[in-house]
C-alpha cells in the first residue's frame, strides 16, 4: 500500500535453506524421492522465490501454476496497469461485476481498516501521489495545505461493497492495494501448491514469506531478520536480532530503511493515514501470523501505530506475534514470540 514502484532488490527476510538436493519419502507405491526445487522471478516490484519439495516430473507444472496464480492477483490489483480492475475502479469511482479476488481484497482491506482503527487504509493513494509527485520539495506550509486537502479523500469507511458493485462515496477517491496484495498473492500461490499435493513449500515475495508444513527433512523453516542499521555496521545501536523458526506460518516485515520519496531519505514510503506524513515511531516491524495477507497488513498497521499502541493491537489478536524496533533501536517482543525464536 505505502510503497513506490521502484524495484526492491533487497529481501527484508533472508531465508536460510538446506543444501541437500533430495529427501527420501514414502508413498503408497513404495519409496520415492522428493527433490528440492527453487525458482525466482521478478514480480510486484521485487523478486519472488518459490521452493517446493516434489517429484521431479511434477516440479515444472507446480512452479508454473503457482507463479501464474500470483500473476493473476497482480493483473487484478496493480495500480500501474491501466487495464487492471483496480485501475478501472480508481478511474471510474466504481466497478461492477468485480472478480472474486478484488472483492475479497477490498473486503479484507476494509476489515483491517476497522481492526487497526484506520492505521491500515488503502484509500491513502491521493496522499501518496503528492509525495511521489515531489511534495517533499515544497515548503512546510505548502505540504500541510496540500496534504490537508488530500486527506478529505482518505478513509476506507467511504468505500462500499454493495451486491456485485464496489464504489467510492466521495468523488476523486482512489485506492492502492500494495500493502495487502503481495501477502495475498503469496497465500494464493500456496493454496494452488497445496492443491497439487505438495506438503513442503515456501514462498518468499520480497520478504513476505509463508510456508506449507516443514522442510522435507522434518526441520522447521528458518528466517533471519535484516539489521536495519546494516549487518556489518559494528556501531549499530540495535541489539542482535533473533532468527525465527516456523511451520505453516507467515512472516512479513515493514521497515523505513529501503525506500524513500526524496534523495535526502527524510520521507519514507510508509505513510500515516491520519496525518499524511511518514510514520515516525518505528524503524522496523515483523509480524508472524497464520496467513501472509494478515502478516503483510499488520506489519504496516503496527508500524504506523508505533511500538506501544502497535503491541497493544498485537496482544489483542489471536495467533499474532510481533517484533518491533522503535526509533531508538529498542526492541519490543510480543508475549508469545519466544515460541518462534531459535
Amino acid at each position: 500500500m505505502y510503497r513506490s514502484r521502484a524495484t526492491n532488490l533487497i529481501f527484508i527476510l533472508v531465508i536460510v535453506l538446506i543444501t541437500s538436493s533430495f529427501i527420501p519419502g514414502l508413498s503408497s507405491c513404495g519409496f520415492r524421492t522428493l527433490e528440492r526445487f527453487e525458482e525466482t522471478r521478478e514480480m510486484m516490484g521485487t523478486y519472488v522465490t518459490i521452493i517446493i519439495y516434489a517429484d521431479k516430473e511434477d516440479s515444472r507444472k507446480v512452479m508454473d501454476i503457482a507463479f501464474d496464480r500470483m500473476q493473476e492477483v497482480i493483473d487484478i490489483a496493480s495500480v500501474y496497469d491501466e487495464d487492471s480492475e483496480m485501475s478501472l475502479l480508481n478511474r471510474d469511482g466504481f466497478i461492477e461485476d468485480p472478480s472474486d479476488e478484488l472483492k475479497e481484497l477490498i473486503s479484507l482491506s476494509i476489515e483491517y481498516y476497522n481492526i487497526s482503527n484506520g492505521s491500515f487504509d488503502i484509500t491513502i493513494k491521493p496522499v501518496l501521489a503528492l509525495w511521489s509527485g515531489g511534495l517533499w520539495k515544497e515548503s512546510e506550509e505548502v505540504q500541510a495545505a496540500e496534504i490537508q486537502e488530500a486527506l478529505k479523500l482518505v478513509g476506507s469507511d467511504k468505500m462500499i461493497i454493495e451486491g456485485n458493485k464496489i464504489y467510492f462515496t466521495v468523488e476523486g477517491m482512489s485506492a492502492d492495494l500494495g500493502g495487502i496484495a503481495k501477502g495475498y498473492a503469496v497465500d494464493k500461490a500456496l493454496e494452488v501448491i497445496s492443491e497439487q499435493g505438495i506438503k513442503h513449500a515456501l514462498v518468499n515475495a520480497g520478504g513476505d514469506v509463508a510456508a506449507i508444513g516443514k522442510k522435507a527433512d522434518g526441520e522447521n523453516w528458518l528466517v533471519e531478520l535484516e539489521d536495519p542499521d546494516g549487518a556489518e555496521d559494528k556501531s549499530s545501536s540495535i541489539e542482535a536480532l533473533p532468527s525465527f523458526v516456523f511451520e505453516n506460518k507467515a512472516v512479513a516485515t515493514s521497515g523505513n530503511y529501503h525506500r524513500y520519496y526524496d534523495p535526502e531519505k527524510k520521507v519514507h514510503h510508509i505513510t500515516d493515514p491520519a496525518t499524511g506524513y511518514s510514520a515516525g515511531r518505528c524503524i522496523s516491524v515483523t509480524i508472524i501470523a497464520d496467513s501472509c495477507t494478515e502478516a503483510d497488513v499488520l506489519a504496516t498497521s503496527v508500524f504506523v501505530k508505533g511500538p506501544v499502541e502497535g503491541m497493544e493491537l498485537v496482544e489483542k489478536m489471536e495467533g499474532i506475534e510481533a517484533l518491533i524496533i522503535d526509533n531508538d533501536g529498542k526492541i519490543y517482543k510480543s508475549s508469545g514470540l519466544l515460541e518462534y525464536i531459535k
